[in-house]
């Protein structure tokens, strides 16, 4: 069998081939279109054809009936067995799923870490604070993310500085800082163009690079994201007084085995949360930042105002937002999408900041963030 060098390695061809390719390629031998594919896989018709030109180069073919005589030389197929049924096909998807972590520095010789998984064309999620490249697969928190992140697209996503596997002794973690990391990510990636998704604090990152970059971003997707930071909003003197007291119990109780004062933290971004969640997430914290770091992110993300910046953005923007959600006030994603040129509007009848796998909103979510990103496609 042929072999081939990837990433400096030796491997075979076979090994080359994705899970998806092979899903895509079983389609083709049963004589499929294209658009029944995607019908099927709930894929773009550009996504499929994408897939088709990979695999084509893959297999040293030209065309579709090349691939399948090939493939079947190969071993690839079950000389024409009906595709798998869904459920055994997204667990063979999962375990064949692999992620590749690598290392770039920032404009100040910071040591970003960022990771690649998935295949089709790429999506970059932009980093956000209590997140760490490794734990995230296994965690029931993020679990069900990566998997529909990476479900249709190359997935490239980064722990933020002085978080996760990036460098964690540093002393600057400006918002100027945290723009200027995502575009060391996506130059060590060689990325053109790709659609960018940011949940969270990650929103105003994400919307200054796409001011900065508006011939990267194809689209930008924004979930639970603001412009303004909680010093930039109409407070009340009692959310002043709690937003100092969850300072103080930042400083005091994020790096304690005792995950009583995470479970503050927890709670309010994931209210209606399994108790095995709310632990996964309480370690995540405690694992992915340092109380000291924790807390000059968070007074970091107090300052933020890119209202001035939004109303720059010239890219299709889709900003979904929770009507519950406790961490960013639902008028503050309202608030976003009203400065955003042109940007859709799709309100999630959820508490949680952090979507859970079953509940209703995540497949609202899930069906909003497909359609767009076909509705937009290229």
């Amino acid at each position: 069998m042929k072999r081939i060098m990837i990433m400096g390695s030796d491997v075979t061809l076979f090994d080359q081939l994705t899970g998806r390719e092979l899903e895509i390629l079983e389609r083709l031998s049963i004589g499929l279109s294209d658009q029944q594919i995607a019908s099927e896989l709930f894929l773009s018709l550009n996504t499929v054809k994408w897939h088709n030109r990979q695999i084509y180069s893959k297999l040293g073919v030209s065309n579709r009936v090349q691939a399948i005589t090939q493939a079947r030389i190969l071993g690839l197929l079950d000389h024409g067995a009906a595709p798998p049924p869904f459920q055994t096909r997204h667990k063979t998807y999962r375990r064949l799923m692999e992620q590749r972590v690598h290392f770039t520095s920032s404009f100040d010789g910071t040591r970003i870490a960022f990771a690649v998984a998935g295949n089709g064309p790429p999506l970059v999620k932009a980093a956000t604070y209590m997140g760490h490249l490794e734990y995230d697969w296994d965690s029931p928190v993020w679990r069900h993310w990566m998997e529909e992140l990476t479900r249709a697209h190359t997935l490239i996503r980064s722990d933020q500085r002085g978080c996760g596997l990036s460098e964690r002794d540093i002393i600057n973690m400006s918002f100027e800082a945290w723009v200027c990391d995502l575009e060391a990510v996506v130059d060590a990636a060689g990325l053109r163009q790709f659609p960018l998704f940011a949940m969270s604090c990650a929103g105003p990152v994400a919307i200054a690079y796409t001011v900065r970059h508006p011939e990267k971003v194809s689209q930008l997707i924004l979930l639970g994201a603001y412009a303004r930071g909680w010093l930039n909003r109409d407070l009340t003197e009692e959310q002043i007084k709690e937003e100092k007291l969850m300072i103080s119990l930042m400083q005091i109780g994020w790096g304690r085995e005792n995950p009583a004062f995470r479970q503050v933290f927890a709670t309010q971004l994931f209210p209606e949360a399994t108790t095995e969640q709310l632990r996964a997430l309480e370690e995540q914290m405690r694992i992915s930042a340092s109380p000291e770091k924790a807390v000059a992110l968070e007074r970091e993300m107090y300052q933020i105002d890119i209202c001035h910046l939004a109303s720059q953005i010239r890219v299709p923007t889709l900003v979904l937002h929770a009507r519950g959600d406790e961490a960013v006030p639902f008028e503050e994603g309202r608030l976003l999408a009203s400065l955003i040129p042109d940007a859709q509007f799709v309100t999630l009848e959820s508490k949680n900041h952090l979507l859970t796998e079953h509940e209703p909103a995540w497949a609202k979510f899930v069906a909003s963030f497909r359609g767009f990103l076909k509705s937009n496609d290229g």
